[in-house]
């Protein structure tokens, strides 16, 4: 019988289909806001797919993550019909999945005309870029995310308010919590395990219910499949056990952000680490010393990628782990990125500005995109933070766009952001996020009832 891990090509996503009995499989596409989006899909449909892809409804390019059509975007609307998007299956991201016995998920991407947009093709791009450069791109993701004794249903009637989490207090990294805990701890890291995307750590955080998990190293672009898929199983995983977990960027005021760390490093086409260079203070090599130039510089431009949602900003504040502005230093987790002294396998760069609530695909391109940018350039980091970056005023082309509707708009006006990704994507991404903060200024917020209706 074929491993899942196995499968490479279209004649073995056939054959391990036949091999298994299945009259279906299930296939599954990345949206603009990381959202998984797919159908079960008859084997006969499947293997014609595999050969000349399948079409599918490009209204999943064209509304949010609440089903609302997009009224500011040119590639698909009420203006063309919302005509289908070409889609292709990729064979080599065959996943088992645990949660429905015998069943297999495969992973697909846009094409066509769709392809521009397409957030797997846009950190495909970065990555070619790298490529031509003589390089290739490692990542490993870490997510934050809490967990709550409540179901679909029970948040709703409690309108997201007075929340159970799953344990109370602050107990960071605590052991007293997973050994009680341990039955479903131990089916998180056996469904990474089954689902190739093994973890490499997996503790508790500081706050009531909240989880972080490490993933393990991988190819950047088989790293951003694996985060992308760890946070849609995960939320599967909770509800099956009737929990749900969130990765907002921060789902209340009393409690910590939650992060999705990106750690990074270039190899080149010797396997050798770029950034490992024994002769410089820290291990830090010249190129890297350009690509954390490069992610400097360019954060304040990318941030909409970053940090996608309204909600993203709330995360950034002084004090509580979030960087706030475009900082850098060694081993410091004050700043936006840490640099991580190491030997040759382990010296790299951990972009700490990102969000648990970014799509993977997004985050990782920018931050990669931008380092290479700074290596392209020759660019020079400004110095090092030491000690406590939020205690540091930064120059305004260091200070991070404070709302949504900002970044938006600075990735608009950014030229590099044209260059690394291209004009249609940067047009219809930050269209969305502009829609984004739109929906959110039609709302009124509970602080505006309660500091405005009686006073005022």
């Amino acid at each position: 019988m074929l491993d899942p891990r196995q499968v490479t090509t279209a004649e073995q996503a056939r054959r391990i289909v036949e091999e298994r009995g299945l009259s279906h499989v299930k296939v599954g596409i990345f949206d603009q806001d990381g959202v998984l989006l797919g159908k079960y899909m008859s084997k006969e449909k499947f293997f014609s797919a595999l050969a000349g892809g399948f079409a599918f409804c490009s209204v999943v390019l064209g509304w949010d993550s609440k089903d609302q059509l997009y009224d500011n975007v040119s590639y698909t609307g009420w203006h063309n019909g919302y005509p289908d998007a070409q889609v292709r299956i990729l064979p080599h991201s065959c996943r088992e999945l645990p949660l429905e016995d015998n069943m297999l998920l495969f992973l697909c991407e846009f094409a066509g005309d769709a392809e521009a947009i397409c957030p797997r093709g846009t950190l495909r791009r970065v990555l070619a870029l790298a490529d031509e450069m003589g390089f290739s791109a490692r990542a490993a993701l870490e997510y934050e995310f809490f967990m709550f004794k409540e179901t679909p249903e029970s948040v709703r009637q409690k309108g997201f308010r007075n929340l159970e989490p799953l344990t109370p207090d602050w107990f960071g990294y605590s052991v007293l919590r997973n050994s009680v805990h341990a039955d479903l701890y131990h089916q998180i890291i056996d469904l990474g395990e089954r689902m190739d995307f093994p973890i490499e750590g997996l503790h508790t955080e500081t706050g009531p219910g909240v989880l972080e998990a490490a993933i393990a190293v991988d190819g950047a672009e088989q790293a951003a499949d694996k985060g992308a898929l760890f946070k849609t199983f995960i939320k599967v995983l909770a509800q099956r056990n009737k929990l749900m977990a969130t990765f907002m960027a921060k789902w209340s005021n009393d409690y910590p952000g939650q992060s999705g760390h990106i750690h990074m490093s270039l190899y080149d086409r010797q396997g050798a680490n770029v950034f490992h260079d024994p002769e410089q203070p820290h291990n830090m090599s010249r190129l890297q010393r350009h690509f954390i130039a490069g992610q400097q510089q360019l954060m304040p431009e990318l941030l909409a990628m970053i940090a996608p949602t309204v909600n993203s900003y709330s995360r950034m504040i002084p004090g509580f782990w979030a960087p706030t502005e475009a900082t850098w230093g060694v081993e410091n987790r004050t700043t936006a990125l840490r640099v991580i002294p190491g030997g040759p396998k382990s010296q790299r760069v951990e972009y700490r500005l990102g969000s648990a609530d970014a799509n993977p695909y997004l985050a990782l391109a920018a931050a990669l995109a931008a380092g290479l940018y700074g290596i392209r350039h020759r660019l020079e980091p400004g110095a090092p933070i030491q000690g406590n970056a939020y205690a540091e005023q930064q120059p305004e082309s260091l200070q991070l766009p404070r709302t949504l509707w900002e970044a938006a708009q600075r990735l608009k006006r950014s030229e590099a952001a044209r260059e690394l990704f291209g004009d249609a994507f940067v047009e219809h991404f930050a269209a969305t996020r502009e829609w984004e903060e739109r929906e959110f200024r039609k709302h009124i917020t509970d602080w505006e009832l309660d500091r405005y209706f009686e006073i005022i």
